[in-house]
């Protein structure tokens, strides 16, 4: 992304509806997946972004010591600053992490974006996750619905759950459980694809209190089902939960 973008990103995310509930989700899911799996180790955010998810972790999840890894040297930065934990600089297509180093992996909207191969992606998180460790995937969803807000972001995919399953599997992870979300608002979401102007922009921006707060409320009420064992059968987002084969 651009620097602009980024300095978007740094300093709208702590406050925009989406974001925090992305956030929550993918936390807890990511510790309710770790505290059953019997590998330990530490949980990278891979492709940390501005640093508000690895703030949100804090530096230990379910007993695991937090780091970050990013490309773009400005969102490093902007992310160890933010939420005081390691950044190391890298791809998450070539990792600076030797074979088996962690207990648990976390990816919101990175193999998606132009510049990462999902693939070798996955073939890396897999060579450094320990056997039995946890990966949690957040990606946008259905490939029809790429935006002018996507080619801000550099976003050049996006994925059903079938796909995401048969990437997931062929890469040597298994599924534990996915579920699309941002589904209440999916209509609203279909209405603004439809209506938006080519160079629209960036979907990351502060909304007016009382639209935050509605659209917060729908996903807090997705989050429960989810964490009570229902997978959502459509939506913008689709969050799966996988565990590293062999």
């Amino acid at each position: 992304m651009e620097r602009v973008e980024y300095e978007r990103m740094h300093e709208v995310e702590d406050r925009m509806w989406w974001y925090r509930g992305l956030r929550t989700l993918a936390a807890e899911q990511l510790t309710r997946a770790l505290s059953r799996s019997q590998s330990a180790g530490p949980v990278l955010d891979a492709g940390c972004g501005t640093g508000g998810m690895l703030r949100k972790l804090g530096p230990v999840v379910a007993g695991n010591p937090t780091f970050g890894l990013e490309y773009d040297q400005v969102a490093a930065s902007f992310a160890a600053a933010k939420a005081g934990r390691p950044v190391a600089a890298g791809s998450v297509t070539e990792m600076p992490l030797g074979n088996g180093a962690l207990g648990g992996y976390l990816s919101l909207d990175v193999l998606c974006h132009g510049g990462v191969e999902p693939a070798l992606a996955l073939k890396e998180a897999h060579r450094c996750l320990r056997p039995g460790a946890i990966a949690v995937f957040n990606l946008p969803a259905y490939g029809w619905l790429l935006s002018a807000h996507d080619r801000r972001v550099h976003n050049v995919r996006r994925f059903t759950g079938r796909q995401a399953r048969a990437l997931l599997t062929g890469n040597g992870f298994r599924v534990l459980r996915s579920s699309y979300w941002n589904t209440l608002l999916f209509p609203l979401m279909l209405v603004h694809r439809l209506i938006e102007r080519d160079d629209a922009e960036s979907d990351v921006r502060d909304y007016p209190r009382w639209l935050d707060a509605l659209f917060s409320t729908a996903l807090a009420v997705e989050r429960s089902a989810i964490a009570a064992g229902i997978s959502l059968p459509f939506g913008g987002s689709l969050i799966v939960v996988a565990a590293r084969d062999g």
